[in-house]
């Protein structure tokens, strides 16, 4: 099986509320539940303290100096910024930080607007702790184990699914739409031999019927050539004579032309 990870980053909670006592509250409930926070009370404190690769923003939409939405887009549009350029050590530099709000308002214009701009849940005060840590667990789980963006990993190769995007020794390579997902589809079935056949219906689906024969081969070897474009026959796609390809890390080795 492909090798998920990211597992082991502890999650960072940014916690945004002007009420002394509840952030106090949140701070230490987060904590004692394993979580790393960064505390702010206002939206100049947040933006001086946060946007540094956390996990999870709560966010209280009402602010003394400022409302919680405006903030949310002051501090993706800093992380972003601050790493663009680096988007495999950072993966979530092109996509958004996860963030619940929380308000003692239950106006509906208050959570359309939230939703809007990316809010992934709401929560409206007074709260249970425990039921806001089960709603941080629940948007954590829907971003990958643990908060970390799913990734599989094939040797030096590393392809982040959610965004479509594939890095060779910290490169991005660039592939078409058909050549990605015929490397994902290899690499999420690391180690078996994948016929032509199965690359076909899954890859090309019902086009796979009106394809020429070789074109599976064509794009495998167009796929070496990118991942490997100084010795692509040590690219960790293999031919399994007789029976089709299959992707590992071993670098070495002849299974078939």
């Amino acid at each position: 099986m492909a090798e998920k990870y990211g597992m082991e980053r502890k999650n960072t909670i940014g916690i945004i509320e002007d009420d002394r006592l509840l952030n106090q509250a949140l701070d230490m409930s987060l904590k004692s539940a394993g979580y790393a926070t960064v505390c702010a009370r206002t939206k100049n404190d947040a933006l001086s303290l946060l946007g540094n690769g956390e996990s999870l923003l709560l966010i209280d939409i009402g602010l003394p100096d400022g409302d919680g939405i405006t903030l949310y887009r002051e501090l993706q549009d800093k992380y972003r910024s601050k790493f663009r350029g680096d988007a495999q050590t950072h993966p979530a530099a092109d996509s958004k930080i996860p963030a619940i709000f929380l308000t003692a308002r239950d106006e509906e214009r208050d959570m359309l607007a939230a939703f809007d701009i990316g809010a992934d849940d709401y929560v409206v005060k007074p709260f249970s702790m425990k039921v806001l840590q089960k709603r941080i667990e629940a948007v954590l789980g829907r971003r990958g184990a643990e908060g970390g963006e799913r990734a599989v990993r094939v040797g030096e190769l590393v392809l982040y699914p959610d965004r479509k995007r594939v890095f060779v020794r910290n490169q991005e390579i660039s592939l078409t739409a058909k050549e990605y997902r015929l490397l994902e589809y290899l690499a999420e079935n690391q180690g078996q031999v994948l016929t032509k056949e199965n690359i076909l219906e899954h890859v090309w689906g019902l086009d796979g019927q009106f394809v020429v024969d070789n074109t599976v081969s064509v794009t495998i070897n167009r796929l070496r050539k990118k991942l490997s474009p100084d010795t692509a026959k040590s690219c960790c796609i293999k031919n399994v004579f007789g029976l089709g390809y299959r992707i590992d890390e071993r670098q070495s080795g002849k299974d078939g032309a």
